[in-house]
């Protein structure tokens, strides 16, 4: 079956995951972690991506960021492949491909979703059972985004800006989105969406992607991967 073409809507975020091939681990010590957060940072710098949430786990990242142009996101991660893979290569020995294919991408509905998608990404490692609090994992944009700790490579979204007048109250505000698990109906919805490339919205948003970028709705029912996000 053909592949569907990239998204290419500025200025929508969109939810993008890029996991390690035969989901074998790519990151193996802190020094790997560094190193990928410094090739994101240039590559999002340089082909005009503003990342709002982001996790590094063992064998795959969830990045929720937005393009300033419609190549923006697919120059940034063939960017960030090309400094990282030969270096994880070199570093263990191995040879090949690092990624399970293609990143896989979803376009969010800020107004529906957008902190949705940060719980989601930033409540991964609890998720995982790696920490109890989110606050306790070093390589998300959870202390930034809730705590107000300095990270470069977060840019906040107009929507987090809107949610209270000072930096205090804004992290108030944020903290109080993690009082509760993501519902798992939510928690299936991103994954669909992710995972097969539908835009992650109510109908009139999918119309608005499908008028003005691509497909953003199933095709009728057939098979279905299982692979889960």
């Amino acid at each position: 079956m053909a592949r569907q073409p990239r998204y290419a809507s500025p200025g929508l975020p969109q939810h993008v995951v890029q996991r390690g091939n035969n989901k074998g681990r790519i990151f193996c010590a802190e020094d790997d972690h560094r190193f990928f957060r410094e090739c994101l940072l240039s590559a999002t710098n340089e082909f005009g991506c503003l990342v709002h949430a982001y996790v590094l786990m063992s064998n795959h990242v969830h990045l929720l960021m937005s393009p300033n142009e419609s190549a923006s996101i697919a120059r940034t991660m063939q960017a960030v492949g090309r400094r990282y893979v030969p270096r994880f290569n070199r570093r263990y020995g191995r040879t090949g491909s690092l990624w399970e294919g293609r990143y896989r991408a979803t376009v969010v509905d800020s107004e529906q979703y957008l902190f949705t998608c940060h719980r989601y990404i930033e409540l991964n490692p609890v998720r995982a059972g790696l920490v109890a609090e989110a606050s306790s994992y070093r390589w998300s944009s959870f202390r930034a985004n809730a705590l107000g700790e300095y990270d470069e490579l977060v840019s906040p979204h107009e929507l987090y800006w809107a949610l209270a007048g000072s930096p205090p109250r804004r992290q108030e505000a944020y903290q109080a989105f993690f009082k509760s698990p993501v519902a798992d109906p939510e928690l299936e919805r991103i994954r669909d969406a992710t995972r097969n490339g539908w835009a992650l919205g109510d109908t009139a948003f999918r119309a608005q992607v499908t008028e003005n970028d691509r497909r953003a709705n199933p095709l009728p029912p057939g098979p279905r991967t299982t692979i889960g996000v």
